[in-house]
């Protein structure tokens, strides 16, 4: 089993243990779509550390948009709610690039696929740039994030 998923699992237990409603109800969702992942497809399999690191992020996503759908019908305590879940789950994802390191990572991508093309890549090699930067960033970015440090410095 994934060392990931079997530690969520063992902080849900301490979770209900200890009477933590928003981190049972969190680490309970979580687990959910890890058993729904592992049984969709055409065979059950057991998920890797990465998978999980992949739902877990899912989860996240699914989090802040659902608290800024609920903040802007104006039901602030569930948005509370949804965005308390997000950063428990949050503490279970690799830390988060800084944008200088976002840069580097970028320039890095844009001059190897310079040297593959031999010239400097425009916007029509920004999905061979964002492939690149992809494998480098490994899920510590956000895909939006990655995607506007691209577009800014295949533009400049």
């Amino acid at each position: 089993m994934a060392e990931l998923k079997t530690r969520l699992q063992s902080d849900l237990t301490a979770a209900i243990k200890g009477r933590e409603t928003v981190r049972a109800g969190a680490l309970r969702m979580t687990l959910a779509a890890l058993t729904t992942e592992e049984v969709s497809g055409k065979s059950a399999r057991e998920l890797t550390d990465d998978e999980v690191l992949k739902v877990i992020a899912r989860e996240v996503k699914k989090r802040k948009e659902a608290a800024e759908a609920f903040a802007g019908a104006g039901r602030t305590e569930q948005a509370e709610l949804e965005r308390a879940e997000s950063a428990v789950l949050e503490d279970y994802l690799p830390a988060q690039l800084d944008d200088a390191e976002l840069a580097s990572l970028v320039e890095a991508s844009v001059a190897e696929v310079a040297a593959q093309l031999g010239e400097q890549p425009g916007q029509r090699q920004m999905g061979q740039v964002m492939k690149s930067v992809n494998a480098k960033v490994a899920g510590r970015a956000d895909g939006g994030r990655v995607a506007a440090a691209v577009r800014a410095a295949l533009a400049g």
